[in-house]
């Protein structure tokens, strides 16, 4: 799915954008779409945004790289948010990269609903007490952002394992319900 969402977006960003790629991020409610931008000094993509700023009146004058992309872009990446919202049903949130520099303009905060016992509960509550969050929804997500730095490579080979099993699901026989047109089996 991720790459037909990929391809959707590639077919539809505006050449004058001077993307040099697409890095697409998706998940069950959201699309992360990342334009990678390549601005150099004299850069004509550069220049022509600048210049459509300029007769716009779209951004300030001086912007440069992605604050630039940002301000002059608004318009055309909320009609295209709004039409992949549409075709795909989950929110899109966007984001730009020039060189090692990612800045994401937007983000979907999606409530994760869990069960926590005492021990668990009284973890997020230090963090709070600590100031690290300022509450125990901040300090779920501080959690979760600290096992995702520190254990990288073996989320990656979880994600792995994940991708080959849906290539293996893929490739296998169809159900009965897909095949019935939703009908429970028996």
């Amino acid at each position: 799915m991720s790459e037909a969402i990929q391809e959707w977006l590639a077919d539809r960003i505006p050449e004058e954008w001077g993307a040099e790629g697409l890095e697409v991020v998706v998940d069950q409610d959201e699309i992360l779409v990342v334009v990678v931008l390549q601005p150099e000094a004299g850069d004509p993509a550069e220049a022509e945004l600048a210049g459509k700023a300029e007769r716009d009146g779209t951004g300030p004058q001086g912007l440069t790289g992605i604050r630039l992309f940002r301000e002059v872009t608004r318009d055309e990446r909320i009609g295209l948010a709004r039409a992949a919202e549409q075709t795909f049903g989950r929110k899109v949130s966007w984001g730009a990269r020039s060189g090692d520099v990612v800045v994401v303009f937007t983000s979907t905060s999606v409530p994760v609903m869990t069960r926590l016992r005492l021990p668990e509960r009284r973890v997020l509550d230090t963090l709070i007490d600590a100031g690290v969050a300022r509450s125990r929804s901040d300090a779920l997500a501080w959690c979760v952002r600290l096992v995702g730095d520190n254990e990288k490579e073996w989320i990656a080979e979880l994600r792995a394992a994940f991708a080959a099993v849906e290539v293996a699901r893929a490739g296998g026989p169809r159900s009965r319900r897909s095949r019935a047109g939703g009908a429970q089996p028996g």
